[in-house]
């Protein structure tokens, strides 16, 4: 089974039907939301919960500390998610209110988010993100950037990010 997130495969399927069952689930989601790290997220019942449903698809077959950690901050970050907005979350975060000429997420906000260096920080810096994006992503992209976080999905994010024009010099 491949390891990435999709709409149409198990994990995605899983994680998608979690997300969407977490408006009714208020006490998971507010235990969630309450996590400031994502090891306060991986020790929470509610990521527990999820993580076997997870486990019994056949996740992290191989033990690997790492990708665990990505899923406790997936699911940490998704339950501040309130609307599955489909696209690029870089894209979003450039997106213009009307009437606007600045992005949702600063040029400078956003080049902080690119240099997270790890799940941590970039847990970190996207929990103050998605109040700014008023809590709209594509919940299956943002798993999957999360999940495979790198030089590539870095890359990808600052392609897709709409950088404001500057004045000519």
């Amino acid at each position: 089974m491949s390891d990435r997130f999709s709409r149409d495969n198990a994990y995605g399927t899983i994680l998608l039907n979690w997300w969407q069952k977490l408006e009714d689930d208020r006490a998971s989601r507010a235990i969630l939301r309450r996590a400031p790290t994502v090891t306060a997220v991986a020790l929470s019942a509610p990521y527990q919960r999820l993580y076997r449903r997870f486990q019994v698809a056949g996740w992290n077959a191989d033990g690997v500390s790492a990708r665990d950690d990505r899923l406790a901050a997936i699911v940490g970050l998704l339950a501040h998610v309130t609307q599955d907005q489909p696209g690029s979350p870089a894209k979003a975060m450039s997106h213009k209110a009307p009437g606007e000429d600045r992005p949702l997420v600063s040029e400078l906000r956003f080049t902080r988010l690119l240099e997270s260096r790890d799940v941590d920080s970039l847990f970190a810096g996207l929990r103050r993100v998605l109040p700014i994006m008023e809590h709209r992503v594509d919940v299956i992209a943002l798993a999957d950037d999360i999940l495979f976080w790198g030089d590539d999905r870095k890359k990808r994010w600052a392609y897709a990010y709409d950088w404001p024009a500057r004045s000519a010099d």
